[in-house]
């Protein structure tokens, strides 16, 4: 294996690709370097001298500036550099495009077709409940139905989509819980719903099924606890009803076009911006290519790197919808007053990510090089092919939350220090290094950590295969775990 590796031509520092002891000799492309202080794996060492003030360059583009003299084979991270962001800025539109394309091969997989023209790639039964306050007869009921129905039917996955809101929230947040709500009602993985009120919450059930215009009534049911004597019972009717709707749905070949793919990181590392983030960058191309779509989020996680994509922009429009979505989410921060700027985690920190940029360039790799075609408020859903950029907060389980409720019947999840988490659709977890996935096994679905080895086109081969298995039922970890969440963006008082 490689011992450093630089980014782009015009980097001043090069990532340790494992780790480096003090007073080590290195050979870097004509440099030889000494390590003036252990580095850790996936940490930065510096491949020129920087007086104070210096701008620190990765991936091609500054990730901010040396607060000290730093030598060559010095140790780069949160003691010696910092973030060059500070406040808003003015944007101008500087369209530059060279998207990678890739050719169109007819693959296909195994999805299951709507009655209203969308494409699930599961045959979930949900359970969602309007207001938390029912979510544990939810959970009781579902129990109940699993242990008189242990074959699943038609069924892939059986779901209570549990959360605390949907009463005592006023103006956007009550807006926000209903949309998100409404969404996965509307997924197309979704086989059959049944949706689940109190009676006296502010999210009344009456109004909800008012709002979600047409549906199939034989895949959503209503049931309101107060209106009835047993709602343990009477759920168990209603989700017998579904049971039988459901029972004799079957797969059929779909081409890749169906595929609405999210993209999403956390507990990133110093290799995230090598291997997994450029990985979901390669498929998201392929993807786009198939005429499919994939969606980024994570907005404050693009700050730093937010030009990038604005020169992305299909056209003046979308570049303007863009810069709303970054100013619109600082304002958000500093109206709570809150930094903007004060991102990476101690995760992060400890796995080698020293400032916002740093972060949100490695971060910005899993949108590939595809024009920006469309910018999504946060619970809408999705409206075109290719590339969009989706108003959600960094937070792991509402961004992909989120991208779920957008219609993405999968999200694509890069992590290099692991986590256990699932939305409600089936979330691919990719390990960023060879550890990770060694140690995490049970958590990690996919190892990008050979890319430090091999070439981009085999592993994205096995990328690809790999998620048309999943799309055509293989079970991620966090279905086999029985892990499937859902959180949603709160922003107001509680009454």
């Amino acid at each position: 294996m490689k011992r450093l590796m630089k980014m782009n031509p015009r980097d001043t520092v090069a990532v340790a690709l494992r780790p480096v002891a003090s007073g080590e000799v290195l050979s870097f492309e004509g440099l030889s370097l000494t390590a003036a202080q252990d580095i850790p794996q996936g940490h930065k060492i510096a491949l020129t001298s920087f007086a104070e003030g210096d701008v620190i360059t990765k991936y091609g583009y500054p990730i901010g500036h040396a607060v000290e003299a730093i030598r060559a084979g010095d140790w780069i991270h949160t003691h010696n550099i910092k973030t060059n962001l500070s406040g808003e800025e003015e944007y101008e539109y500087l369209p530059d495009l060279h998207p990678v394309t890739y050719p169109k091969r007819g693959l296909t997989f195994q999805g299951y077709r709507r009655a209203n023209g969308k494409v699930g790639i599961r045959n979930d039964l949900f359970i969602i409940p309007t207001v938390g306050c029912v979510n544990g007869i939810a959970e009781q009921m579902l129990q109940e139905f699993k242990a008189e129905h242990p074959d699943p039917g038609g069924f892939d996955n059986f779901t209570v989509l549990k959360h605390p809101y949907g009463c005592s929230q006023l103006g956007d947040d009550h807006r926000m819980t209903r949309s998100i709500l409404l969404d996965a009602v509307n997924h197309p993985n979704a086989g059959g719903v049944l949706v689940f009120g109190l009676g006296c919450e502010n999210n009344i059930v009456s109004e909800f099924r008012s709002m979600l215009g047409g549906y199939d009534e034989s895949r959503v049911k209503f049931l309101v606890a107060q209106e009835v004597g047993n709602e343990v019972e009477a759920g168990l009717a209603l989700l017998e009803e579904l049971y039988e709707a459901a029972k004799n749905d079957v797969r059929e070949p779909v081409p890749l076009s169906e595929l609405n793919i999210g993209l999403k990181c956390g507990g990133s590392d110093g290799f995230s911006g090598i291997t997994a983030n450029p990985l979901l960058g390669a498929f998201s191309d392929f993807i786009i290519s198939q005429g499919g779509t994939s969606v980024l989020t994570e907005v404050p996680e693009m700050f730093g790197a937010e030009k990038m994509l604005m020169a992305r922009a299909e056209n003046r429009e979308v570049f303007e919808d863009i810069v709303s979505l970054i100013n619109n989410f600082k304002q958000y921060f500093l109206s709570y007053g809150e930094p903007v700027y004060e991102n990476p985690s101690p995760g992060n920190k400890a796995g080698g990510i020293s400032t916002l940029e740093d972060k949100s360039l490695g971060c910005t790799q899993k949108a590939g090089s595809s024009p920006v075609v469309d910018v999504l408020d946060y619970g809408v859903k999705l409206r075109r092919k290719g590339l969009s950029l989706l108003q959600a907060p960094g937070n792991d389980l509402v961004a992909a939350s989120a991208l779920a409720a957008s219609d993405c019947q999968l999200v694509l999840f890069t992590t290099g220090r692991g986590t256990p988490f699932g939305s409600f659709v089936p979330t691919v977890k990719v390990a960023t290094n060879n550890d990770l996935f060694a140690k995490k096994g049970h958590w990690m679905d996919f190892n990008a950590g050979p890319l430090l080895e091999r070439p981009m086109a085999e592993v994205l081969e096995e990328f690809i295969a790999y998620i048309i298995g999943v799309a055509s039922g293989q079970k991620t970890r966090n279905e086999q775990n029985e892990v499937r969440e859902l959180a949603i963006f709160k922003t107001g008082v509680t009454l």
